[in-house]
């Protein structure tokens, strides 16, 4: 698969489902770079006024954002959603056995593509670093859509282009498959917010740079964070040593200071549900279900 095909670049969902059930355990020890972006995404609700009833947390990961958002809206049911049964296992444990009663947290396990939830359920839905893993961001955001109450709130972070760029130049010196995968642009993401019937979109970025000491101690962090390439054109062989030591090699060119950078461009993007109603077209074989049935999910359930 050439780098120029298209489809080479279709994410996996199951290969994305694995690899983060396997860094669930270990998830919190590295996600340094996440932990962030998702507190700088906290702080812009503080210039938003709103008071929502019901929050859905996309991409929840470890929950750590899902009961943050908890305990600052301390009247609203919080949702955490996500695609790996055993990050929401994690979740389940960080908010506790009173979640239920005391934060009025749920655990659903999901597709972001296919949300198992009825039209117009939540006031707010919240994603940070979860869009790069949709197949189709247009189908993922016409269901944040189709969930969002009128004039309800959509805030979330994804990855740009330049993320990892650093890698994608290196393995691009070496042959020509899809070894990182492709990150959406702020203005794409904007475009496909207006397409979804979402209004005053509002696009900004910021670019993180992390270092290390050698080209592996990158990998070693995606492969911990479940961060693994999901690219339907992915290598399908076991790299061959010859090539990985291309790669370290060409990597070496941007070695600054006496160590090796890791460029991760965060998009963040704010957008509302306008005033007037929309019906959500049922997609066959997805069933919508209703709020009060989340008392009986548990993490344990198949998406």
């Amino acid at each position: 698969m050439r780098m120029t095909d298209a489809n080479g670049y279709r994410i996996d969902k199951r290969r994305v489902r694995r690899a983060f059930d396997r860094a669930a355990a270990g998830y919190d020890r590295v996600a340094v770079l996440q932990r962030e972006v998702g507190q700088r995404l906290l702080e812009r609700l503080d210039y938003i006024r709103l008071q929502p009833q019901t929050i859905i947390d996309i991409g929840a990961g470890t929950g750590r954002l899902s009961k943050a958002l908890a305990q600052r809206y301390k009247k609203a049911r919080v949702i955490a959603l996500d695609l790996a049964p055993n990050m929401l296992h994690a979740a389940r444990r960080r908010a506790g056995p009173l979640a239920r009663l005391v934060h009025r947290q749920t655990f659903v396990c999901g597709d972001a593509e296919r949300l198992p939830f009825a039209d117009q359920t939540a006031d707010m839905i919240f994603s940070n670093l979860t869009l790069q893993w949709c197949g189709n961001l247009d189908s993922a955001l016409v269901e944040f859509r189709r969930l969002l109450k009128p004039e309800g709130l959509l805030l979330f972070s994804s990855f740009g282009p330049d993320t990892l760029k650093e890698l994608r130049d290196s393995w691009a010196a070496v042959d020509h498959d899809v070894h990182v995968g492709a990150f959406i642009d702020m203005h794409d993401i904007g475009d496909a917010l207006l397409r979804g019937g979402f209004a005053d979109p509002v696009m900004d970025a910021e670019r993180f740079t992390l270092t290390f000491r050698d080209v592996y101690g990158v990998m070693r962090e995606l492969k911990a964070l479940g961060a693994h390439n999901a690219a339907a054109g992915r290598p399908r062989a076991l790299t061959g040593k010859g090539r990985l030591l291309a790669m370290a090699a060409a990597y070496e060119r941007h070695r600054d200071k006496g160590a090796l950078p890791a460029t991760f461009e965060v998009v963040y993007g704010l957008a509302w549900s306008p005033a007037g109603s929309m019906a959500g077209a049922d997609e066959k074989g997805v069933a919508k279900i209703p709020l009060t049935a989340l008392q009986r999910r548990t993490p344990s359930a198949k998406p």
